[in-house]
């Protein structure tokens, strides 16, 4: 099969863990262990979250004193890449010494006029406590919004419409090259429609919703995105809670799940699933290899054709 994995961002750095490097490798490391036996049975092509590193890497730019302006959403978005991307692929090239490896740089077009740009939904950086985070954004011009445990810097993240370097992801993955792209959802870039110049844009695309175009547009054969939690969820944080081992697009959207959490992974895979009549999963990180299996995780399949 051709899957195409997303890792979220809170996978490859946990909660309330310190960012440092030593840190993101250690996990990347645990990451890799799970995806390695899934890459020796299947093509991969692997995307990545960035909220934790992405804001990281913009509070550092808002406090640099050598820069006369922070560095803009898209360029940041590019650095993440490089860095997640360059980890990745060194520990998968470990565990896969005979597998040719790559980690792409990419670019995802988005509108001009999203209705994102004026309600940011995207969690980035770390959670403060209320206060600490209403102090930064009076100081930054950051929105915020309050997130699981706390209090986060929010971004537009605009409907991603096309990742740019989708045909050479594909010839890769056709001549036997585990991909590694599209991280953060794509450099956000906008076409300028009287020159039809490419400029980034200040957002960071849903990675999720990346990740579902570019398995339909690679037409693979199973959407797997990997995060923190060990399934979806009905009713997630109230007694009432209770584990979905499956579901189709239609019983996903009646939950009505959260878009700064759960809502984007479900949308994406019912988007996937509606769309070619493949299959998708939401499940943990180190359950990859069970959850294509149908042993973990939720499994989500097309809905019932009628009549």
């Amino acid at each position: 099969m051709r899957i195409v994995v997303a890792l979220g961002g809170n996978a490859l750095l946990h909660r309330g863990e310190h960012p440092d490097a030593v840190v993101q490798k250690n996990n990347i490391d645990r990451v890799t262990t799970a995806l390695a036996t899934l890459a020796e049975e299947h093509e991969l092509v692997i995307t990545h979250g960035n909220g934790p590193q992405i804001g990281l890497l913009a509070m550092e730019s808002e406090s640099d004193p050598a820069l006369s302006a922070p560095y803009p959403l898209d360029v940041l978005g590019a650095q993440t890449q490089g860095m997640i991307g360059s980890l990745l692929a060194r520990s998968l090239q470990h565990a896969l010494p005979e597998r040719r490896i790559v980690a792409l740089v990419t670019h995802t077009l988005v509108r001009a006029d999203d209705p994102a740009f004026v309600r940011p939904t995207k969690f980035v950086g770390q959670v403060y406590s209320q206060d600490l985070a209403e102090s930064l954004a009076r100081r930054h011009g950051w929105r915020i919004g309050r997130d699981t445990g706390g209090w986060r810097r929010v971004v537009p993240s605009p409907e991603p419409e096309r990742v740019i370097e989708t045909v050479t992801i594909d010839e890769l993955v056709g001549g036997g090259t585990l991909v590694i792209c599209a991280g953060g959802g794509g450099v956000p870039l906008t076409t300028d429609p009287a020159t039809g110049s490419l400029d980034g844009v200040e957002a960071v695309i849903d990675k999720d919703l990346t990740a579902a175009l570019l398995a339909e547009d690679l037409k693979a054969d199973f959407l797997l995105i990997l995060t923190d939690v060990p399934c979806v969820y009905e009713h997630y944080g109230t007694p009432g809670q209770r584990p979905v081992s499956g579901s189709t697009p239609a019983g996903l959207r009646r939950w009505g799940f959260p878009d700064g959490s759960m809502g984007p992974k479900t949308e994406a895979v019912a988007r996937f699933v509606e769309r070619t009549g493949g299959l998708a999963a939401i499940g943990a990180l180190d359950a990859a290899y069970e959850i294509v299996q149908g042993r973990s995780g939720t499994l989500v399949r097309p809905d019932p054709r009628v009549g």
